[in-house]
């Protein structure tokens, strides 16, 4: 496969592992999805070497492996005790999902409408409010749209800028990538996906964003990200994940 047929689901994959380019040792989890996961592992395999990864379990891979397959290499156990501490003290760059953001990265996993009389219960807040106090936090949202992008979230599972955040890094979806480097920390558009106008990701966005002067576009994967990705992710899950 080549730049040619690359599909918009590669564009986020790498928007995701970009998100954690610098971070040097720490432990990447990617758990909103697919995409996320497979974000954590390009980046290691690729321009991230020493991050670490687990299987989704309590074994640290010593190994890249495809999704769905043990790991050839065992870098290590992380029990849930240990996996607990790195949260707590910074060590561990998660890339959530959220059924509502807003402008100050506030995220709703928990219920739609009235606390009192939901229209629909969600997950409940698990572990955002730690992840998002204790360190670097992502998210990962496959339909950028107005319901998802909202004024003001329904519930605050996890904490935005205004709430006292750690570090919120990236806000990656099938639109865009955006940041909180707006005024006061409020969501900045940082690139638009190839093949999309900063109008569809205003119109798309149900808070003002602060838009710069140059919207770059989203940078694609090389030949060498698209073949890591392949061997990543050889049924093309990421392709279920994005339209």
């Amino acid at each position: 496969m080549g730049k040619a047929d690359m599909s918009r689901a590669e564009v986020c994959v790498l928007a995701c592992a970009e998100a954690f380019r610098g971070d040097g040792e720490i432990l990447a989890a990617g758990v909103g999805g697919a995409i996320t996961v497979l974000g954590a592992r390009l980046a290691r395999a690729t321009f991230e070497p020493d991050l670490l990864t687990h299987d989704g379990g309590c074994l640290l891979t010593g190994d890249v492996p495809p999704l769905g397959r043990a790991p050839a290499v065992v870098e290590g156990w992380l029990p849930f005790r240990d996996h607990l501490w790195l949260v707590l003290n910074g060590r561990r760059h998660a890339m959530l999902g959220a059924s509502q953001i807003d402008r100050y990265g506030n995220t709703n996993i928990s219920a739609i409408g009235d606390w009192a009389r939901p229209k629909a219960q969600l997950l409940g807040v698990r572990g955002a409010p730690g992840n998002t106090r204790c360190g670097p936090t992502s998210y990962w949202i496959p339909r950028h749209s107005p319901r998802v992008f909202v004024e003001r979230v329904d519930v605050v599972s996890g904490i935005g800028v205004d709430r006292g955040a750690c570090e919120l890094r990236r806000v990656v979806t099938n639109l865009a990538v955006l940041d909180f480097g707006g005024v006061g920390g409020t969501m900045r558009l940082v690139s638009a996906h190839p093949g999309v106008s900063v109008d569809e990701v205003v119109a798309a966005t149900g808070f003002a964003l602060e838009i710069p002067a140059v919207v770059p576009v989203t940078r694609t994967p090389t030949d060498e990200e698209l073949r890591a990705l392949d061997r990543l992710d050889p049924e093309r899950t990421r392709d279920k994940e994005v339209a």
